[in-house]
This record gives structure tokens, sequence and C-alpha cells, in this order.
């Protein structure tokens, strides 16, 4: 990824992080132990990790002793999640953390040598096809598994409807696929293009749902949500906003008032070249 890339702020990635912990999909955890059971330490290498929180979420559900190799383009953030990293696996073992600052869509399977597991989560949404294909092709080249979580895939609910849901959704998704920097983003098509990847490389894919279900306990995270998802709606179709600011000022007050309740449909995706 390029400078041309939004930077991805800790806060929002703070907020998010329940519920991207809520939504992971459990039932890809026991393939990953078993495929880790004779691997001592585990040696992790999570891409794009930002605040850490898949390390957070994984590393208490794997058994014995692990090292996690956090790698992202934003020091600050990196610096965040080597302090806040657990140090406790699934069964008392300890888990360890370095850091490594770079742009992971030019990753090699060198750069992944003596990997045990390969993770990233809310990742693919932002990559474009080739760095895909770069990034799957140095997992695959690992011979490791890979993990891959919380990535978007078009669909959204909110209760109640509303007539301007779904125009909000498809420009949405449109902003998803939009060329920035000269990189023309997968957005919601990224699930289908990595597993077609790692297929072509003869890996065992699993694809599994995993989506954030937002009520009144997480307000917060709904206008947050909401109101990104209406700006990059906007954006993408400036028309739009001639009809929005009630939309969203309706839509807002229900949050505030834990009337709102939204699923953001995600996909995570194991893969695993035997």
């Amino acid at each position: 990824m390029t400078t041309d890339t939004p930077r991805v702020s800790a806060a929002w990635l703070t907020l998010r992080e329940p519920a991207d912990a809520a939504a992971r999909a459990p039932e890809l955890v026991e393939p990953v132990r078993r495929r880790l059971a004779a691997a001592r330490p585990v040696v992790i290498h999570d891409l794009g990790t930002g605040t850490g929180s898949m390390g957070r979420w994984l590393a208490p559900r794997l058994p014995g002793p692990q090292h996690w190799i956090m790698h992202d383009r934003d020091a600050d953030l990196l610096k965040q999640a080597m302090a806040e990293m657990t140090d406790t696996a699934a069964d008392g073992a300890p888990v360890t953390v370095e850091s490594r600052l770079g742009d992971i869509t030019r990753l090699t399977a060198t750069d992944l040598d003596g990997a045990s597991l390969v993770t990233a989560s809310a990742l693919l949404d932002m990559l474009t096809a080739d760095e895909v294909e770069r990034v799957v092709a140095a997992c695959a080249g690992a011979g490791c598994p890979t993990l891959l979580t919380i990535s978007v895939t078009g669909r959204v609910e909110l209760t109640p409807p509303d007539p301007l849901d779904a125009d909000i959704a498809a420009a949405f998704n449109a902003h998803q696929r939009r060329t920035v920097g000269g990189r023309s983003l997968l957005g919601p098509d990224a699930v289908d293009a990595t597993a077609e990847a790692f297929g072509r490389r003869g890996a065992t894919v699993l694809v599994r749902s995993s989506p954030w279900r937002l009520g009144p306990d997480q307000a917060e995270l709904i206008s947050e949500w909401f109101t990104g998802w209406v700006d990059a709606a906007c954006e993408q179709r400036p028309e739009l906003g001639r009809q929005v600011a009630a939309y969203a000022h309706r839509r807002l007050a229900d949050a505030a008032a834990g009337r709102l309740r939204v699923v953001v449909h995600h996909s995570d995706i194991l893969a695993a070249c035997e």
C-alpha cells in the first residue's frame, strides 16, 4: 500500500475491536490449532496489524509458546500494538512480540520464512487485485496456514429499514471499489479474489461468515460506522447529498436512542497449502 492509502485512526480501531472479536468465525480456530499442534514455538506473522486486535483475540485461543511478528506501515499503530499485546497463551505459555515497519503488499515468501501461521484482519478490501496476488503468493510460498478475518462483503442490513438504505449501500460499495492514487481497490470483491488466488495455488480454502451484529449496546460504534458509511457514499455520488441530511438525522437519532440495529456482513478465510 502506498502513501495514497488513507491512514486508519487508532481511535476507530479501538472502537471497533469488541465487534470484530465477537464477529470472527470461531470455527476456524480449531483447524488452526490442529495445524499448529507440532510447532514449538508458534511463529505468527500478522499483516496490517493496526493496534494489534488480531493478536489480542487469537493468542489466548492458541496453546503453547508463541512469537508474534507484527507488520504495518504506521509506526504509531505498531507501537501501540506492541504495548497492548497479551503475554499469555491459552495454556499459560509465554507470548512474545516484535514489530516490522513496511508495506505488507511487498512481502515475499522469504520475508515469511519460518512462519507457522499468517494472519490479518480488516485488510483485504483495501487492496488491489495485484496486491492480493502478491500477498497470497507470499503466504502460499511460506507453506503455512493463513487466517484472514473481517473482510467486508458489501451486504448491510439496517433495522428498521429505510427507502434510502439501498442507494447508500450501492454508493458505498462503489466507493470501496474506487480508484485512488492509481490503485483500483477490490472492496467487496476481495474475499472471492483472495479465495480464488489461494485455490489456484492448490490451497484448501474455508470461507465463513463473520458479521457485525450491532444493537443498543453499540450505539457509539453504530453512529461512527454509519457516519463513515454515508460520507463515503456521498463522496462517490454527490447527488445523494440533497436527500441524505434528513435521513442521517433520523438514523443517528435512532442509534442514540437504541432503536437502530445494524448487521454488517464480513467473511473470514482460512487457507492452507498441503
